[in-house]
């Protein structure tokens, strides 16, 4: 984003201390003028909630580059990132894994799931056995019965009819769709995928559904009943391994090749489909190969795209999709980010996992601050990023307007030579925003029970930070 590791570097550097010193009163190490303390397995931003303002867009002009804003309040738990957000990965890095949950509504009836004592257990021992009841439910369903979403039919610019089903459930998710979600009615040619739909600036954008993998029935089951007991439903899921996207879709800014646009002298390039090797624009959706070379983007939001206006603005010919939306919310990724030995581009063998309001990246995610709302505090937030050419300490830092959010002197070690599993878990409801590093035995399983979650944010050696709302 914007200035982002100077953003980072500044903070992050402040909550050393004015004298120098770490938390524990030790001296901290210094690489490239950046204060580190310790290396922990979990930071927990907690009171997070306050109230503020940004700036949010309402009209970019391509040819001369102005654009225009009105100022939006936010309030209440995990603002302003409770409103829909993106994730982010920067190379050298290697994403095997990727799932996105969120609590369900479903009040099935079918089956109850009792919790086992194992499950119950506090510590490290519960962790182990952490979606026990979600599997057994899964492996014993029986054929289910379930809505998929409404069907939502748009007409394209070239006359094209395509219906998708809907698979974006906003603050209120629910059990994820089980067959594919896109199919394009009658096309006119090979782009007709990539083809306009209007944005709500009554601009054009090139946006199409995406096809995601089919769910077994027994998986489907299992999430539908297993939403009962209260826990967590999976709402998409990405493996490298098996070359699978299910709910998601990869993007970079790329545009103004095989998809987006590109402004010359005012906005430069938009939003695009990503390639497979995450190095170029593709025409339509792909799924990443799982590396993501040096100075290199992809950016993954949900499978749905913004008809309609229902995204509120965004930028034209830019390729928009929702995001990830409230303050219940859970990550979990499993990567590596690998020394490369780079030297040259914008951030050489620096990875970084970062979360963004989505507004960011469907107008302009670089370039003209005043065509972002980055500067005015939208929200950003850095999960691991590596701040310096081959450092091995990864940051987190909370961005809001300059002098807010919050940051901490300790770091997650930087995971060279293996993958590693870690869980982001945004809860509204206790005002925490969590990142732990899991074991390597974890699953990313159909469901995730609230034991679970749980577990996740009660890490009583967690690096703690209480961030700084504007005054």
């Amino acid at each position: 984003m914007h200035y982002k590791i100077v953003a980072g570097a500044v903070i992050a550097a402040c909550v050393a201390g004015a004298a120098g010193q770490c938390p524990d009163g030790s001296a901290p190490q210094v690489i490239d003028n950046m204060s580190y303390c310790k290396a922990v397995q979990a930071v927990t931003y907690q009171k997070f909630s306050g109230a503020g303002t940004y700036n949010q867009i309402t009209h970019m002009d391509p040819n001369t580059g102005a654009c225009e804003s009105t100022p939006v309040g936010y309030s209440g738990p995990l603002t302003p990132l409770d409103e829909e957000v993106s994730l982010h990965f920067r190379g050298p890095l290697v994403l095997k894994q990727f799932a996105v949950y969120a609590p369900s509504t479903a009040s099935s009836k079918k089956r109850s799931v009792r919790q086992t004592l194992h499950d119950r257990r506090h510590g490290h021992q519960q962790f182990h056995g952490h979606n026990k009841e979600a599997r057994e439910v899964e492996n014993h369903a029986e054929e289910a019965k379930r809505g998929v979403g409404s069907l939502v039919t748009v007409t394209m610019a070239n006359g094209a009819v395509m219906t998708f089903t809907n698979t974006y459930r906003g603050a209120a998710a629910t059990t994820p769709t089980t067959t594919s979600t896109a199919t394009v009615v009658a096309a006119t040619s090979s782009k007709a995928a990539s083809s306009s739909v209007a944005a709500a600036s009554g601009k054009t954008s090139s946006v199409a559904p995406v096809a995601v993998s089919s769910t077994s029935s027994s998986s489907a089951a299992a999430a539908s009943v297993y939403a009962s007991s209260g826990g967590w439903t999976r709402q998409g899921y990405y493996s490298s391994d098996h070359a699978t996207a299910d709910g998601l879709v990869f993007l970079n800014n790329m545009g103004g090749g095989a998809s987006g646009v590109f402004n010359m002298n005012t906005f430069g390039n938009s939003l695009s489909y990503a390639s497979c090797d995450a190095t170029k624009s593709a025409a339509s959706a792909e799924v990443l190969n799982g590396t993501i070379p040096d100075n290199n983007e992809i950016i993954i939001m949900t499978n749905t795209p913004c008809v309609n206006g229902d995204c509120g603005y965004t930028r034209p010919g830019t390729i928009p999709y929702h995001g990830f939306h409230g303050a219940q919310k859970a990550f979990l990724m499993e990567f590596s980010m690998p020394m490369s030995g780079c030297t040259s581009g914008g951030a050489p063998d620096m990875p970084a996992i970062w979360m963004l309001n989505a507004q960011i990246p469907r107008t302009l995610q670089y370039g003209l601050p005043n065509c972002s709302c980055w500067t005015s505090g939208c929200g950003e937030l850095d999960l691991f990023e590596v701040l310096s050419m081959g450092n091995t300490y990864a940051t987190t830092t909370l961005h809001l307007t300059s002098g807010s959010g919050g940051g901490t002197p300790n770091y997650f070690s930087r995971p060279t030579s293996k993958t590693i599993k870690a869980a982001v878990v945004f809860k509204g409801d206790n005002q925490t925003a969590n990142i732990r590093i899991l074991d390597d035995d974890w699953t990313f399983d159909s469901a995730l029970s609230s034991s679970s979650v749980d577990w996740i944010c009660s890490d009583g050696d967690a690096s703690t930070i209480t961030p700084v709302y504007p005054s």
